[in-house]
């Protein structure tokens, strides 16, 4: 039989980014998929062609992703 215990939630309350921050933090997974990408053996143009395609929807969003 299975007994009910007192849960708490564990993640810490953070105060909304910076349009700074976030631009930052774009920047560094971008750079990271750019990285993987190359060390997986991807040609410049493809990694380029992947790159260009997130510009386009950030774009389109009009904000960071």
């Amino acid at each position: 039989m299975a007994a009910l215990a007192v849960v708490r939630d564990l993640r810490e309350y953070w105060a909304p980014a910076s349009a700074e921050e976030l631009e930052r933090f774009e920047t560094d997974v971008l750079s990271g998929f750019v990285l993987a990408r190359a060390s997986a053996g991807l040609e410049g143009g493809t990694i380029r062609g992947d790159v260009g395609h997130l510009e386009q929807i950030r774009t389109w969003f009009g904000r960071p992703l």
